[in-house]
């Protein structure tokens, strides 16, 4: 396989919207602008094998910094091999302003990247609720698993589990993905929105992020809603920061985090306190970690490895939350939870925590969603499905948004 790699300018003049190369079949990471997004196949590798199936390509760039890259996901449930996708024309664009595009083997890159017409808006009728992808799921499972996870903390057995429910949106007529992912980048452009064979969203949690020898982490847990209210929302956050269960909550995760990447690492800082990341529909506490990688480091593949899933997604201890959540859960959470990004032939890439997502049916005709939170001792099962309700609604008004 052979790589060629050019400045965006040279090959198509002005550059793309990455949301607009992607369209509803191609593949896309992206986060402010910055990010890559590609289109066709030209090899779909394992997740494990992929930083040497990338380093075996023969390139010719003129682009400095820049190799061949795979894009892809890994499912939550650990040991499940993941697979990515290596485009046969990728476009990338960098925070230092410098953009460029990659073409395998034998593709016309100007003609790969043709324009597609923008999504016209089409009416639609939408159900929202359970389906056969879903059911028997009901909002009586997930309350009976909530409360079982509460029970198992207040009873020692663990400190903390991840619980998640199910819903699907069907429509009468094929979702147009391209016309979801720019609503995505007008609400939540702040977050790492992504487009991967049908499963799309917009996560506002770094997983971790490799660039050379630094490495960041930017963990969220702890969630409370926001109202469009400025001063009302203000009050929410400074509640959020002020909750003990939210703050057990986020302690969890960060200290698993920081104690999974410090051996890789010389040095690791994070903040002393969480902050609040707020987006559209809720506000998180988070934590920024940046550190250098002990040389020779590790690949981003195998940090995701090592951290996915972590205890914002599954819980802790993991082996023990991770078999709770089988047994009461009631469902098969697939990509959820699991992550999402994209690595180079130099073991660099970002991935997210894969949440606020949907997977779309390969017709387009449903999409199953699913959302959940950490549940503690101090945890209660109503507030919890609230939770999950305005965490649904990230990809709910991209989806059924006119």
């Amino acid at each position: 396989m052979r790589a060629v790699t050019r400045p965006l300018a040279d090959v198509v003049g002005d550059a793309p919207d990455l949301n607009d190369v992607a369209c509803g079949h191609g593949y896309l990471f992206v986060r402010d602008g910055v990010g890559v997004a590609g289109r066709g196949v030209a090899r779909r590798v394992e997740t494990s094998d992929a930083v040497a199936a990338l380093a075996a390509i023969e390139h010719d760039s003129t682009v400095e910094g820049v190799t061949p890259l795979a894009l892809g996901s890994v499912p939550f449930a650990p040991g499940f091999r993941g697979e990515l996708i290596i485009p046969q024309v990728t476009v990338g664009k960098r925070d230092d302003g410098i953009s460029w595009v990659t073409w395998v083997d034998d593709v016309d890159p100007t003609a790969a990247l043709a324009p597609v017409s923008e999504p016209v808006p089409v009416a639609a009728n939408y159900t929202i609720g359970n389906s056969r992808s879903t059911a028997p799921h009901s909002t009586e499972v997930y309350l009976d698993a909530v409360t079982a996870a509460r029970d198992a903390v207040r009873a020692g057995a663990l400190t903390k589990a991840v619980i998640a429910r199910p819903i699907t949106v069907t429509a009468d007529v094929p979702m147009d993905i391209h016309a979801v992912l720019q609503r995505l980048k007008a609400s939540f452009g702040s977050s790492y929105r992504y487009s991967i064979d049908g499963f799309v969203g917009a996560s506002p949690e770094l997983l971790v992020e490799v660039a050379g020898a630094t490495v960041r982490s930017h963990p969220l847990a702890g969630t409370t809603r926001r109202t469009g209210d400025v001063d009302n929302d203000r009050a929410l956050a400074a509640e959020l920061q002020a909750s003990a269960k939210n703050q057990i909550e986020h302690r969890i995760v960060i200290d698993v985090v920081h104690d999974t990447l410090l051996p890789w690492a010389s040095y690791l800082d994070w903040e002393p306190e969480p902050s609040i990341v707020s987006v559209a529909n809720v506000q998180h506490l988070g934590t920024r970690m940046e550190g250098m990688l002990s040389q020779p480091g590790p690949s981003v593949i195998e940090l995701v490895q090592a951290l996915s899933p972590t205890p914002a997604l599954g819980g802790h201890p993991r082996a023990a939350a991770l078999d709770l959540i089988s047994n009461v859960e009631g469902f098969e959470r697939g990509r959820y939870g699991g992550a999402v990004g994209w690595v180079d032939a130099a073991g660099n890439g970002t991935w997210a925590v894969a949440i606020r997502c949907a997977e779309f049916s390969a017709d387009r005709m449903s999409a199953r969603l699913v959302a959940g939170g950490g549940i503690v001792a101090d945890s209660e099962p109503l507030a919890e499905l609230a939770e999950t309700q305005a965490k649904f609604q990230a990809m709910l008004s991209a989806i059924v948004r006119p």
